[in-house]
């Protein structure tokens, strides 16, 4: 069975300097983010290197916080499917963009997820949370949806334990 789900942003452009687009510079690259129903709106921007605010998010960013994001949500559904307890996750994600002319895209991503289990759990159970993370990435719908590979480079702790990795 298949099932479609709706996703609805706003973009608003706010970088009018009082000259529209007349030249490559006269106009800013701030814009915001919005959706219905969303408490907070995000500030965006292009990268600094072409000419963005570097405070607010780019498009870029947004694409590696979106497979990381949604890379820990696939991962914590799995754990706990096959009973394991997360008590902590942090990811550095990093991607890589070639630009080509006046055009580009995203050519990689890396995910580096620190998944901490909880102190109850066993050297075995590390290795098993390590290797599923195989799993999330296949049922991670950004993942599935990019066309660049997104690599993953996980750390598995046991809380209490000392702080060398376990895989």
């Amino acid at each position: 069975m298949s099932t479609e789900h709706g996703y609805a942003v706003s973009i608003q452009w706010t970088g009018n300097r009082g000259e529209g687009t007349a030249t490559y510079r006269s106009y800013g690259r701030d814009h915001r983010i919005v959706a219905a129903g969303k408490s907070h709106e995000i500030e965006g921007s292009s990268d600094r290197t072409f000419r963005g605010d570097a405070e607010r998010w780019n498009p870029e960013e947004l694409v590696v916080a979106a497979l990381s994001q949604c890379h820990l949500l696939s991962y914590l559904h799995v754990a706990a499917s096959n009973g394991l307890v997360v008590v902590d996750y942090r990811d550095e994600a990093s991607g890589t963009l070639k630009q080509q002319g006046e055009g580009g895209r995203l050519i990689e991503a890396t995910l580096r997820p620190r998944v901490t289990l909880a102190a109850h759990h066993s050297d075995e159970d590390a290795r098993r949370a390590a290797h599923l993370h195989e799993r999330a990435s296949e049922l991670c719908f950004i993942a599935n949806s990019v066309s660049f590979p997104v690599a993953h480079e996980p750390v598995t702790l046991i809380a209490g334990a000392q702080e060398a990795p376990r895989l």
